[in-house]
């Protein structure tokens, strides 16, 4: 079940999904076993089938008179992601030109629920070397589980080469968690809550962006907007500035 939610998110539908598992499955077979063990019907199955085949994720060939279906090997996933990232990167400088950044009108976009805020997170990495500042909430340590930040959040991060600049509550709970991640390209300050006190997470990054995320009501705001980018560094740096004590990396 976790396996067909995971290739939905990546575009197949549950149909697909379950007749692809279920030829991984079964290895070299007939659609009527395909049908039965995806639980879909035979008609519906030959149409799906023919969708994973034009995905490049089913093959079939014939023995006699009748078509054998097999699943191709699901790294194949990968491979199409790479194919995607090397056409997309080829024609990003024209998208990009067509674009007047400076006359941009300002954007909002809404999210909600953890796979939302996890959007959010996802904008951050699109701009490689660009430092986000943070600014954080009691209580917001490993919203999204500790898995989604060790394996994938990190990882991606440290790959891009940008670095985090934090703002945390002094808790002893955030300074256990701040030595956890000595050598992530982190920096540190811990602010006296009665000095600095927020109830949403914020996020100032790339050349115009800026994320609001409220994780006890489960959404998010991501603004883009040249003059409030500009305005919140400003005072993030200003807090920065004025907070006591060494920055922790």
């Amino acid at each position: 079940m976790q396996l067909s939610k995971e290739l939905q998110r990546i575009g197949l539908n549950a149909n697909e999904a379950k007749l692809y598992l279920a030829a991984l499955e079964l290895g070299q077979t007939d659609i009527s076993r395909l049908a039965k063990k995806a639980g879909v019907k035979r008609t519906t199955a030959y149409l799906i089938a023919s969708s994973l085949k034009e995905r490049g994720l089913l093959n079939s060939f014939k023995k006699g008179k009748r078509p054998v279906f097999y699943a191709e090997d699901p790294r194949v996933l990968l491979d199409q992601i790479d194919e995607r990232k090397t056409i997309i990167s080829g024609f990003l400088p024209q998208l990009l030109s067509q674009t007047n950044l400076i006359d941009k009108k300002p954007v909002i976009r809404f999210y909600e629920g953890e796979e939302g805020i996890r959007e959010i997170y996802k904008d951050t990495l699109r701009y490689p070397g660009k430092e986000i500042l943070a600014a954080y909430p009691e209580g917001s340590i490993h919203y999204s589980g500790v898995d989604y930040w060790d394996k994938f959040y990190t990882p991606k991060r440290l790959k891009l080469r940008i670095p985090i600049r934090n703002l945390y509550p002094d808790e002893p709970a955030m300074r256990k968690y701040q030595r956890t991640i000595v050598g992530q390209a982190q920096t540190t300050k811990f602010v006296d809550k009665k000095l600095f006190s927020t109830e949403i997470e914020i996020l100032v990054y790339g050349d115009r962006q800026v994320a609001l995320i409220s994780f006890d009501e489960e959404i998010g705001l991501i603004i883009e907007s040249r003059k409030i980018h500009q305005g919140l560094r400003s005072l993030y740096e200003t807090i920065w500035a004025l907070a006591p004590g060494e920055a922790l990396k």
